[in-house]
């Protein structure tokens, strides 16, 4: 019954996110005729905060978050975030819980999704086709030193893709490359979404998800193979700490 009344409670919050996100999509839209930036950026991250409360009111997902005294208290002060990806609700997170503009770097294939990617596609953000790997760097780089120098929080999901619970990803350097050729320090970022909404699942359960922050990693003298390995050992022992049951035995 229970899991019956998930899905229930699944496809519900699914109906809600479709019908809510055109309407709000057309209103970026609009916006982004008249101006760029923190004013589109702002129109889309209230409807995550949409999303993220009916995902709360109709699923059960709830959170619990620490370390934002990890984050810069300035309107200038830059960093790239470094969250672990476990699901979609990260990636809606975020936006509502930071009061500062981010910038993803995300594939572009998303832009071709209606109404949400053309939205995001008017958000001053880095999409880039990662069969072009070369070409994709440097576009991460161009662009990562020009938002980061207007004190834009640059996030980079490091795994690359969405990881099962219990699990680790190949961490790619790629965040801490950028850090290394802006000066910007990277946050590392635990999240345990995968136990109320896991990868590739319509259904999504009622819980807690924790979101810990790391302290800040200064990239002076680092290496981004080096700093890396420090971002994925904290956020991994973070993981194990906050979601013990998500480790098998043999998880290591």
């Amino acid at each position: 019954m229970s899991t019956l009344l998930s899905a229930l409670r699944s496809a519900l919050f699914l109906v809600v996110m479709t019908a809510t996100v055109i309407p709000w999509a057309i209103a970026a839209l609009v916006v982004s005729i008249f101006t760029r930036g923190a004013p589109v950026y702002w129109v889309c991250a209230h409807w995550l905060k949409v999303v993220i409360h009916a995902c709360r009111v109709i699923c059960g997902v709830r959170w619990r978050v620490q370390g934002m005294e990890h984050l810069p208290q300035t309107e200038t002060g830059a960093v790239i975030l470094l969250p672990k990806h476990q699901s979609t609700w990260e990636t809606f997170f975020f936006p509502m819980l930071m009061s500062h503009p981010l910038a993803y770097v995300f594939k572009r294939e998303l832009l071709y999704i209606p109404f949400f990617g053309w939205a995001i596609g008017r958000c001053d953000m880095i999409h880039i086709d990662r069969r072009k790997r070369t070409e994709a760097w440097n576009l991460v780089a161009e662009q990562g030193k020009r938002l980061s120098a207007q004190g834009i929080w640059v996030i980079m999901f490091p795994e690359g893709t969405r990881i099962p619970r219990g699990k680790a990803g190949d961490y790619k350097s790629g965040g801490t490359r950028l850090s290394i050729a802006t000066g910007v320090p990277v946050v590392p970022i635990a999240v345990t979404s995968a136990r109320c909404w896991p990868r590739k699942s319509f259904l999504i359960r009622p819980g807690v998800i924790d979101v810990s922050i790391g302290a800040p990693i200064s990239p002076e003298g680092r290496e981004p193979a080096e700093m890396m390995k420090e971002v994925s050992a904290w956020i991994e022992a973070e993981m194990r700490r906050l979601d013990p049951d998500g480790f098998g035995p043999d998880t290591h």
